[in-house]
């Protein structure tokens, strides 16, 4: 039988690392998709329930097709638990960081999304999901790399500098891409606002991962977990817009960016994202999954300098390289916790061998 080749082996053992940076160019796309549609006048609650009705349409029919023969039964309790996971990580996090987007940026709501991993850090250790001993050195690591991480992240977003002028010479012509009118903020109470909201969704988003770590083990169809979370979000986004916006002509779509930022949103980020992402969290835990957030901002960055002629600066390259750095000394440390955690197991598994001969010896 012929070995398979060494990059498939390596893809394969490298499949979470590759699904996440994924995930974080679809992210990206999202927080400009997203800007451009509310900046046109789209009502932002409106937003959220066409995305997560676009999702539970396309998502139903794969979880039919591809978990039929799984059994993962559902009791009340269980539908329960699951409709408040919606409400208070996807509903919640989703309405209010649109609602934020109207106060702030695209850059800025992907800036704060790096407070994720720290939030998520903290919660997890709050729940005994996750342990730090700074007496070791991975749960130093752990420590500096997350402080890091969102040090470079408010870098990135706030500290200027000189411009680096060669990202000018490859930008496209900004008369021929269709530049969202974004609406910089009036005052600075208003910024501090959005600034606030914006921290409220990522702390509900924070909650979202944690909390799908139990519901997983009790309902192992990650793709119907999906579908479920999009559904129920939907309806409860539908009774939160329809108490806000009374005004039919906001729920209509037309052939425009609208309806290119919904269905993108809805199809590519709610439907297969969030299935990848639960698949992630399974694999390798909540705070690996949130680890990845920060490229999701490099990527908006370089993808805003191409299309609407946005100048990079130092600050943002210096922001990128503490993010980055923090990055892979989280993962450096998490890497070093679970191979412990191996030896450990290891050991009590042959210590247990060894009392077990001793005793049938005797």
């Amino acid at each position: 039988m012929k070995s398979l080749p060494s990059f498939v082996i390596l893809m394969d053992s490298n499949k979470p690392y590759i699904a996440m940076i994924f995930i974080q160019f679809v992210y990206a796309g999202m927080a400009l998709f997203s800007k451009a549609a509310i900046a046109k006048g789209m009502n932002p609650f409106v937003f959220v329930v066409y995305r997560q009705a676009f999702a539970t349409v396309v998502l139903a029919p794969l979880a039919f097709f591809i978990e039929r023969k799984k059994s993962a039964p559902l009791s009340y309790k269980l539908v329960w638990k699951i409709f408040l996971v919606s409400l208070f990580g996807l509903t919640l996090s989703l309405n209010l960081y649109y609602i934020a987007m109207n106060y702030t940026s695209a850059t800025f709501a992907a800036a704060t999304t790096n407070t994720i991993p720290v939030i998520t850090v903290m919660m997890a250790i709050l729940l005994r999901m996750e342990s730090i001993t700074i007496k070791q050195w991975h749960g130093v690591a752990k420590v500096l790399g997350s402080v890091l991480t969102v040090s470079g992240a408010l870098v990135f977003a706030f500290v200027k500098g000189p411009p680096i002028k060669f990202m000018n010479n490859f930008s496209t012509n900004p008369s021929e891409i269709p530049t969202p009118s974004i609406n910089h903020c009036n005052s600075k109470g208003d910024w501090v606002k959005g600034s606030l909201i914006m921290l409220s969704a990522n702390t509900a988003w924070s909650l979202w991962l944690v909390m799908q770590v139990p519901v997983i083990k009790q309902y192992p169809a990650k793709l119907r977990l999906t579908t479920l979370q999009c559904f129920f979000s939907c309806i409860q986004s539908a009774v939160w817009a329809v108490a806000v916006e009374r005004n039919a002509s906001a729920w209509k779509l037309q052939w425009d960016v609208h309806l290119l930022s919904v269905a993108y949103c809805g199809v590519i980020v709610t439907g297969i994202t969030y299935w990848l992402q639960v698949w992630a969290i399974e694999k390798k835990g909540p705070v690996f999954t949130a680890m990845f957030t920060p490229f999701a901002l490099i990527i908006t960055a370089i993808f805003s300098s191409f299309l609407w002629k946005e100048v990079l600066h130092v600050g943002s390259v210096c922001g990128a390289i503490l993010l980055v750095g923090g990055l892979y000394g989280v993962l450096w440390g998490k890497n070093k916790e679970g191979k412990g955690e191996t030896n450990e197991q290891k050991a009590e598994s042959k210590e247990e061998v060894v009392l077990e001969s001793i005793s049938t010896h005797q």
